[in-house]
C-alpha cells in the first residue's frame, strides 16, 4: 500500500503533490495525456523533474478514454489522487465540449477504475468557481453551488455529483477538494500571477480585466499538503482549500513590481462575464477534517514565484501566456 496514483501528473498542482509523496518514500504512478491546453514547455519541465525520482513511473495516457492500460495501474494503490482535467474559465466558454469530455467523462472513468480495484480512498480536485456569485462570503461548502457562471465550473460541479453517487452506491471514500486560486513556482501560464510575473519582469504589457477584483490566493505547497492529508480520510467530504485572506489583484501587481524592481505596463479591458468578482474560502472544514490551514503568506509566495521565473528565465521567457 505504498503506491499512489496521481492523474494529471504533469499539471501544476499534481506535480507538486507527486513530489511531496515521492520525497516521503512512496511510489507514484503518474498519468497524463500531455495535452496542449497551455504551453507544453512548462509541462515538460515539471515532468522532467518528476522523472528524476526512481520511485516515479509515468504513463502517457488519457483518462477521458476508458482504457485498461491506465486503469490497471490502480490495482494495489493506497489512494487515487484525481487532479487531471481541463481548467480555465474563459477557455471553457470558447471550447465547452473538451471540458465535459475531460472533467466529467474523465472523472467517471476514474471512478469506475476506483470501484473495480476497491481503492481505499480517492481525492478529487474541484474549484471555488462552483460558488458563482451571490453567496455570502467566505464561501462555506454548503453554500449554493449549482448556479455556475462557466462551462468549466459546470463540469467540475458535475464531477462532484457523480462522485457522490459512487460514494453512495459503492461506499467509496471520496474527498472533494475545492481549490481557491492556486499559484506558485512553475504555475499555469494562463493564470494571472504567472502572466503578471512574466510581463512585469520582461517589461511587456499585462492585461487586467476591470479592476481585477480580489481572489483568495493559495500557495501550491499548501494545497499539496491538504491533498496529501485528504488521502487518509474516510467517508465523503467536500472541503475548501483556500488562503482565507482575499487579496486585491492590484495589490498582487504591486507585490510583483516590488520583487522584480519593475513597473507594470497595464492594459485594462472589461470584466469577463464568466469571471466572478471575488472569492473567499471558509476553511473551517479543512481545519476540522484535515487539521489543515495555509502557512505561506502572499508576500512569501509571490517572492518564491518571482524567484522561480528569474532562475528559469532562459526558457520561461518564451512561454506563451495566452
Amino acid at each position: 500500500m505504498n503506491k499512489y496514483v496521481v492523474t494529471g501528473a504533469a499539471g501544476f498542482i499534481a506535480s507538486v503533490v507527486s513530489i511531496k509523496l515521492l520525497e516521503s518514500g512512496y511510489e507514484v504512478v503518474g498519468i497524463d495525456n500531455l495535452n496542449d491546453a497551455y504551453d507544453m514547455r512548462i509541462k515538460n519541465w515539471r515532468l522532467t523533474k518528476l522523472q528524476e525520482y526512481p520511485n516515479f513511473q509515468f504513463l502517457h495516457s488519457d483518462i477521458a478514454i476508458a482504457n485498461p492500460v491506465w486503469a490497471d495501474t490502480f490495482n494495489g494503490a493506497a489512494s487515487v489522487i484525481h487532479l487531471a482535467g481541463r481548467a480555465g474559465v474563459r477557455q471553457s466558454v470558447a471550447d465547452p465540449h473538451i471540458y465535459i469530455e475531460s472533467n466529467v467523462i474523465g472523472t467517471l472513468n476514474v471512478l469506475e477504475a476506483v470501484k473495480k480495484y476497491n481503492i481505499d480512498n480517492m481525492v478529487i480536485a474541484s474549484t471555488s468557481s462552483v460558488y458563482g456569485i451571490g453567496n455570502p462570503q467566505p464561501y462555506s461548502e454548503n453554500s449554493e453551488s449549482s448556479k455556475v457562471l462557466s462551462p468549466y465550473a459546470a463540469s467540475k460541479k458535475s464531477a462532484e455529483t457523480i462522485a457522490y453517487a459512487y460514494h453512495h452506491l459503492y461506499n467509496l471514500n471520496i474527498q472533494v477538494l475545492r481549490f481557491f486560486t492556486v499559484y506558485g513556482p512553475a504555475g499555469r501560464p494562463d493564470m494571472s500571477i504567472f502572466r503578471f510575473i512574466k510581463g512585469i519582469s520582461d517589461g511587456t504589457e499585462i492585461l487586467l480585466y476591470g479592476d481585477g477584483g480580489e481572489r483568495d490566493f493559495t500557495y501550491v505547497e499548501d494545497i499539496a499538503d491538504g491533498v496529501c492529508r485528504a488521502t487518509s480520510i474516510n467517508g465523503y467530504n467536500t472541503i475548501n482549500l483556500g488562503g482565507d485572506s482575499p487579496v486585491k489583484i492590484k495589490n498582487i501587481i504591486e507585490l510583483i513590481e516590488y520583487e522584480t524592481g519593475n513597473s507594470a505596463l497595464i492594459k485594462i479591458e472589461g470584466r469577463d462575464p464568466a469571471d466572478v468578482p471575488s472569492t473567499w474560502a471558509n476553511i473551517s472544514n479543512a481545519k476540522k477534517i484535515l487539521s489543515w490551514e495555509p502557512n505561506i503568506s502572499i508576500e512569501i509566495g509571490i517572492a518564491k514565484s518571482v524567484k522561480w521565473y528569474k532562475d528559469n528565465h532562459d526558457w520561461a521567457q518564451n512561454i506563451n501566456v495566452y
